[in-house]
Parts: C-alpha cells; structure tokens; sequence
C-alpha cells in the first residue's frame, strides 16, 4: 500500500491545507483552496508524464528541447464536490477532457449511489485522473473507478485531498492499481462517516450549502 499512496507534504500544500481545514473559512476562499491544492497536487500526479524530443528555434538559434510525448489526460470529478478541483488542475492541463460521475452516499447505510455518468468519448485514449476532495469510506472513488474501468482508459489515478485509513484501506484492496495522491492521510472516521479531524462536509463548504 505504500507504494500505492502518495502523501504530498510540499510546505505550500501543507500551508493553504491548514487554511481549508479552519471551520472560520468561508465558502468563496474555501474554493479558492481547494482549487489552489488541485494544481499542486496535479504537478505532482503528472510527474510521470513522458517526454519526447522537440527542435525549435530561440531568438538565439536553434535548441532541442522536451514535450509531452503525445499522452491525452481526462479529469473525471466525482459530484459534486469534485467540482471544486477542477478547474485547478485544468489551470495545468487546459487541452484535457472532463468527464463526470454523479454518486451520493446514502446517509443511512453509508454507501454510493450511481445517479449519472458522462466520459469522454475517447476515453480509450485517455489517461484519467479521478478527483474528489475526500477519501473517507472509500465507497464513492471505489464505485466511480469500476464505472471508469469499464471504458477502459489507458490508465487512471486517483486524487483527492484528504483521506481517511479506512478508505485507503477499502480503496487499495479493491483497485491495487490505482496509485492515489493525498495531502493528507487523517486519524480516523467518525460513527457517522466523515474524516476526524478533516474539514467537515467538502460539498457544502465549496457550494455553501451548510
């Protein structure tokens, strides 16, 4: 599993974390954060990205230099929070494609429910990355990342910005595949599902919804 996991502690993340984390944080700079974090996590998740030669010409003369050697990216939020995270990692990667997986827990039992699901027609093609702010249970990235599977992508990773032992627990049983990329791995679930400490409901602290 710890090959599988990613904990990014880049002081930057760690900082606007704290921020986010504050329950005095309103909704408008809650966004701003949660947006700010995608796209450095995102530098992080892309670091395998490979590169190929190029020749272009300075206004001194000609160099050779590196581009990405043809991969197509996918961001697939999972709704509605990972709404929030979007356009962060768009900011990085403006030419991906964004599909999106609509599920909501069940307050009762616990687990997701599928209620819409929109990929890229490409998806074959692509290299998706999954985003939702908070890997608590497990249930929802679990779900969305077998409805993905059955395109199948060429590969897909999974980012969110806080998780929980017992999600990542779930998650790596079910998808050892997937590598997922955090900012942080927190203490515990409380009985009713959320992340202790965590930040509280990530859906209505971006939407204002509380």
């Amino acid at each position: 599993m710890e090959n599988q996991v990613f904990v990014m502690n880049h002081p930057l993340i760690q900082h606007k974390l704290t921020h986010l984390r504050n329950k005095t944080t309103g909704s408008k700079e809650f966004r701003e954060l949660v947006s700010e974090i995608a796209m450095l996590e995102c530098y992080e998740a892309t670091r395998d990205l490979p590169l190929e030669d190029t020749q272009i010409e300075t206004p001194m003369g000609m160099a050779t230099t590196q581009v990405i050697a043809g991969r197509k990216l996918a961001f697939v939020p999972i709704l509605r929070a990972g709404l929030g995270m979007v356009d962060g990692v768009l900011a990085l990667v403006p030419a991906a494609k964004v599909g999106h997986i609509g599920l909501y827990r069940d307050h009762e039992t616990l687990q997701p429910v599928e209620y819409y699901s929109k990929l890229p027609s490409d998806i074959k093609e692509r290299d998706v990355i999954v985003l939702d702010p908070m890997l608590a249970t497990g249930g929802s990235a679990i779900d969305a990342i077998s409805i993905i599977k059955r395109s199948c992508p060429k590969s897909i990773k999974f980012m969110c910005i806080i998780a929980a032992p017992e999600g990542i627990k779930a998650f790596t049983e079910v998808h050892p595949d997937v590598h997922v990329y955090c900012a942080a791995v927190d203490e515990k679930l409380n009985e009713v599902g959320y992340i202790v400490p965590g930040l509280g409901d990530a859906g209505d602290r971006i939407f204002g919804t509380l």
